[in-house]
């Protein structure tokens, strides 16, 4: 019951701070910027497309509930690469790592950044960029995480997130935190519940040369920087419930639901299903509903709901390191979709509870 009491409490606290966020408001559609902080570069947790925050586990879990963080036995190790909208030529790559510092104490490192390719330098002098130049937008993330377990039922955590955005000639950069509670209860742990707030940091800036306008006369040649204006981070608040079926000895088949509460666009709605065999072979789906979602003539966004995905996760020997590799689908309205591979090593025998 003590557990109980001190997971409402901090759950209280997590809503008191997100109570500040104007949420749902399609008059702010496209007012925040910092949009990559939106992307989920992870396969598993994207084969359900997000929806599982009250159980997701490991490295995965910096990106949308810091507290599965504190689930790693031992050492942790992650990379993925996502094709995202096939066909619109970016390309997101994360590397994430997490040790175990204690018997309560997980501490992780995320990467994530975005490949656009080089693009053809314009300007007014040459506006079919025949001169041949070009430059490499650079998006970069870089996070440091803690989880920690406060008693078998009780895990919380937060990141500590740097965003750093730039062009040729300029660049913004910026700072944000995401905190989150799990409470995991049940005869075999089967019940879960999660919250988690993210990306609530400093306003960001572009500055740079590229801002820079000359200004000339008979006389003189003046540069006159223009000052651009501040924009906000995307932020939101995700709650989540999860319950596991357990089958025999080596069946599990886990329903989650999840709601998402944003500051700078629709809320929506997250309904997941992932089947496990043993917890060596996985398959999961998910369905993520927004306002006018089911209209492709009224929807503004690119996913129009559905997911899915699979796992391969064996023990390279027994009771020894494991090696994982996930898949996942999304469907879009534009462009071919967004595919997503990764692998995992996890140098604990046994691997994440999940």
């Amino acid at each position: 019951m003590k557990n109980i009491f001190t997971f409402v409490f901090a759950c209280a606290l997590l809503l008191g701070f997100g109570t500040g966020l104007e949420a749902g408001n399609k008059d702010r559609v496209g007012q925040a910027g910092a949009s990559e902080l939106l992307i989920n570069p992870w396969a598993r947790s994207s084969g359900m497309h997000g929806a599982h925050t009250a159980g997701v586990r490991g490295i995965e879990a910096m990106r949308f509930n810091v507290a599965g963080l504190a689930f790693v036995n031992k050492t942790d190790i992650q990379f993925a690469r996502t094709e995202w909208l096939r066909g619109s030529g970016v390309n997101v790559s994360a590397f994430g790592f997490a040790q175990r510092m204690g018997e309560t104490s997980v501490l992780g490192v995320n990467v994530m950044a975005l490949g656009m390719g080089e693009i053809p330098i314009t300007t007014v002098d040459q506006p079919d960029a025949d001169g041949g130049a070009t430059y490499k937008p650079q998006f970069i993330q870089l996070g440091i995480g803690y989880g920690r377990s406060f008693s078998e039922s009780i895990h919380g955590g937060f990141v500590l997130r740097v965003i750093n955005e730039a062009i040729a000639d300029v660049r913004a950069s910026g700072v944000a935190v995401d905190a989150g509670l799990q409470y995991v209860t049940g005869p075999r742990k089967q019940v879960k519940f999660g919250i988690s707030l993210r990306n609530v940091g400093t306003p960001m800036r572009m500055s740079g040369d590229g801002l820079t306008v000359k200004l000339a006369d008979e006389q003189n040649n003046v540069n006159a920087n223009q000052r651009a204006e501040k924009f906000e981070l995307p932020s939101l608040l995700n709650i989540g419930a999860s319950y596991d079926f357990l089958f025999a000895d080596h069946h599990r088949l886990t329903v989650a639901g999840n709601f998402t509460s944003n500051s700078f666009r629709n809320d929506f709605l997250g309904a997941g299903l992932e089947y496990g065999f043993n917890e060596k072979f996985m398959l999961r789906a998910g369905y993520r509903y927004e306002d006018e979602n089911l209209d492709d003539e009224l929807s503004i966004y690119t996913y129009n709901g559905l997911a899915f995905g699979a796992t391969i996760d064996v023990p390279i020997k027994k009771d020894g390191p494991r090696f994982g590799i996930d898949y996942s689908y999304r469907t879009t309205r534009w462009y071919e979709g967004t595919h997503t591979i990764g692998v995992r090593i996890s140098l604990a025998g046994g691997g994440d509870e999940e």
